[in-house]
């Protein structure tokens, strides 16, 4: 702990311990204060992932199924970074999720990457395929 959460003054004193945690109390500003808990920390390489897969255009649910990290957690993370996600209607993407063999044989079938914007990213020991096609008007 480095400074007290309400006037950031960093002259503090122990004050008593509540609920098994140690209270302090500013000397500048006499609030009392407890040190905050960690939650359950996720390791930053999910949390990136699941970004990149939200800009991807994929919904909090289908980030879920495929990180196994909750959509909740996805939506704070969301709206703890600021991420827009930029919206054109004429283009959505489709994914798929494939092993290593599985993406050779897609990337030999020149038809699956004409007129599209593909991209991969590694996904545990599989791979996810995100693919943008326009609209058929």
């Amino acid at each position: 702990m480095d400074s007290c959460p309400n006037c950031s003054s960093e002259r503090y004193i122990k004050a008593g311990v509540v609920k098994n945690r140690q209270r302090y109390k500013c000397k500048s500003c006499g609030y009392f204060f407890t040190v905050g808990k960690l939650g359950k920390q996720i390791d930053d390489y999910y949390v990136n992932k699941a970004l990149q897969l939200y800009l991807e255009g994929l919904t909090y649910r289908e980030i879920e199924r495929i990180l196994g990290v909750s959509h909740v957690s996805v939506m704070n993370w969301v709206r703890k970074y600021n991420i827009k996600r930029p919206y054109n209607s004429k283009y959505h993407p489709t994914y798929k999720i494939l092993n290593q063999s599985e993406l050779q044989q897609y990337f030999q079938n020149s038809d699956n990457i004409t007129g599209a914007g593909v991209l991969v990213t590694e996904l545990g020991d599989k791979f996810m395929l995100i693919k943008w096609e326009r609209f058929r008007e």
